[in-house]
Formats: C-alpha cells, sequence, structure tokens
C-alpha cells in the first residue's frame, strides 16, 4: 500500500493531454523535480517564478522554449533583453489573452503544410503566421490595385507583334482546312474529314478568342471624356440607352464587359456608372464593390441596372454599397433620378 501511494504522488505529469508513464527501478527510486520534467519533456512549459527567473536565455534549453512560444503565439519571447510577461505566463502555463488579436484556425492537409513549412524556411518567415499574413496582405493590395494607374500598359506596336504572331500560324490552319472542305470534301473518307471540320472548328474558336483577348488589352492611345459609362453585356439595351442619354445632351459610353469597363473607369472619370450586375467576366457586384473601395473612385455614383428580382439586389446593397438600382425591363422614367447626378 505505501508503495502504492508513493507513486500516486508522483505521478501527476498530465502535461497538454500528455502522460507520463513513471516505472521505477527495484531499490533505486529517485523523486523528480520540476526542471527534471523540463529536460524529459522539451516542450513542457510550466514553471515557477524562480526557475523562470533563473532561466538563461543563452542556453539551449531557453532557446528552444522560446522558439516554441513564438512559433506557438507569434510574439515576441524577449524584448530589449527581457522576458515579456506573455512567455512568462506561458511557461507557467497560464492563457494568454490579446485583447487586440483573435486567433484564427486554418486547416490544411499535410501536403499543404510541408509546402508552407519549406517555403518559410527557404524566404526566412520567422512563422508560418507571419507568412499567412503578407500573403493575404499581397492579395488585398492587388486586388486594391485592378483599378488603379499602377497596372503596365502596352503600346500599340507590342499589341500589333502579339496579334501578328497568334494569328499568322492560325490563318494557315484555318485557311487550308476551309479549302479542303471546300473542294475536297466528296474525296475525303468521313473519318478525315470530320477530323478537318472539327480543326475548323476550333480555329474559328481560337480566332474569338485572340481578338476578345487583344481588345482588353489597354492601349496608350487618349480616351475622350463621357458622362455615364455603361456595362451592360447586352448590344441592344446599350444602343437604347446611348441614344436616350444622347437625346437628353449626355454622352454614354458603352462597353459589354467587366473587364472593358474597369479600363475605362481607370483612363477617364465618368460622372456616373451604369452596371449590369450579370456580366460575362466579372460580376457586377464585384466591380460595384472595388469602385466604392477605391479611395480615387468611390464618390462616382453606381447604378445597378439588372433583371435580377429586386429583393435579391436589396440584399446586396449594404455590402456593395451601390447608390441604387433599375430593374428590367425599365422605363425612360425610371432614368430621372439618375440624372440628378449629371
Amino acid at each position: 500500500m505505501q508503495k502504492i501511494a508513493f507513486c500516486l504522488q508522483n505521478s501527476k505529469y498530465l502535461i497538454k493531454k500528455r502522460v507520463k508513464k513513471i516505472s521505477y527501478k527495484k531499490n533505486n527510486t529517485k523523486k523528480t523535480t520540476k526542471n527534471d520534467e523540463l529536460d524529459d519533456y522539451p516542450d513542457h512549459k510550466i514553471m515557477t517564478d524562480d526557475e523562470i527567473a533563473k532561466l538563461e536565455l543563452d542556453s539551449e534549453k531557453a532557446k528552444k522554449l522560446m522558439k516554441e512560444y513564438q512559433e506557438e503565439t507569434d510574439k515576441y519571447a524577449v524584448w530589449r533583453g527581457s522576458i515579456t510577461e506573455g512567455f512568462k505566463k506561458w511557461l507557467k502555463g497560464e492563457k494568454i489573452y490579446d485583447r487586440d488579436k483573435e486567433r484564427i484556425s486554418l486547416y490544411v492537409s499535410e501536403e499543404t503544410k510541408d509546402q508552407w513549412q519549406k517555403f518559410k524556411e527557404k524566404q526566412e518567415y520567422s512563422t508560418i503566421s507571419a507568412l499567412i499574413r503578407e500573403s493575404v496582405d499581397y492579395y488585398i493590395e492587388y486586388k486594391s490595385e485592378l483599378l488603379s494607374d499602377k497596372l503596365q500598359r502596352m503600346d500599340e506596336k507590342t499589341i500589333s507583334n502579339i496579334s501578328h504572331a497568334l494569328k499568322e500560324p492560325l490563318t494557315t490552319i484555318k485557311g487550308f482546312s476551309q479549302l479542303l472542305l471546300e473542294n475536297y470534301a466528296n474525296e475525303l473518307n468521313e473519318e478525315v474529314l470530320a477530323t478537318i471540320k472539327n480543326i475548323f472548328d476550333q480555329s474559328l474558336l481560337l480566332e474569338n478568342k485572340i481578338i476578345n483577348i487583344l481588345d482588353n488589352i489597354a492601349t496608350e492611345e487618349p480616351h475622350p471624356q463621357y458622362d455615364i459609362l455603361l456595362i451592360e453585356d447586352d448590344l441592344a439595351t446599350i444602343r437604347l440607352l446611348t441614344s436616350y442619354f444622347d437625346s437628353k445632351g449626355y454622352k454614354c459610353k458603352g462597353v459589354i464587359s467587366g473587364t472593358k469597363g474597369i479600363e475605362e473607369i481607370r483612363n477617364g472619370v465618368p460622372k456616373l456608372i451604369l452596371l449590369d450586375i450579370i456580366l460575362p467576366d466579372i460580376s457586377g457586384y464585384e466591380i460595384c464593390k472595388m469602385i466604392k473601395e477605391h479611395e480615387k473612385y468611390k464618390e462616382i455614383p453606381v447604378y445597378l441596372l439588372t433583371a435580377i428580382p429586386g429583393s435579391e439586389v436589396e440584399k446586396k446593397m449594404s455590402e456593395i454599397k451601390a447608390d441604387g438600382y433599375i430593374l428590367k425591363p425599365f422605363d425612360f422614367s425610371d432614368f430621372e433620378v439618375v440624372l440628378k447626378h449629371l
């Protein structure tokens, strides 16, 4: 019974859900001190004030503990040669609170974790948290610069060279496949004929993609100023509203994609923006949010122009900070509120 009581008394080593089983050699029992526990458990943090005061900062033990503390909390263990209060609490096993920061948990695969860890070490980041914070900051900055003047522009000669390099071989492929289809279709077996038709069809698709990409590249030509920028993918709507505003004495510029709309904003700030929500490339909601979060463009009135039910649009208004919306099919009287901004 005495032996059992002795073992129970000396077996309280529950540290962060880890339990150490203590075994004693026959006739050679020894009471374990807290310093011994620290040696047995390199990541053990429970220390007394006296032990913390005697901790030598240059020792391997202290360096290991400081590294673990920094990786776990993303805080400094030592500041100007002295142990921080947060590190002391951590060493004593106390919970650390930070009123200015909130911990965010992130679940990733082991493969992703290893990839991040290798990048962290190669780029000499102190912690994974530091790497994540800088990555997020970079992404936010990149998004905000989408509307800024920092995006690179291409001159006409560069665009011409790119166009020539892409279209010249495509013209040959498209031309010869077309000749084969028009002049030799009856002499070709079905399998070969189907293949040539597919080549011709794909060349047309590729040609259209090249044209769209090149059209969306900004050039250094000066853009004329106008009153209203209409971002709308329906050409009939663009023609209708352009004519309407022209009759009212206002110049309206219509573009059919969000990318072109952003480019127009960068090149000439309009007095008003009419913005379709469903666009072929970027959501109108996203464009509106970008405009309203940008220091240079946030004062531009933005009105959504959409066939989406008003109840659905209302749910987004506070988030994107649009000035209003007009539902399709519209009446010209609906634009009276818009004209007040001009």
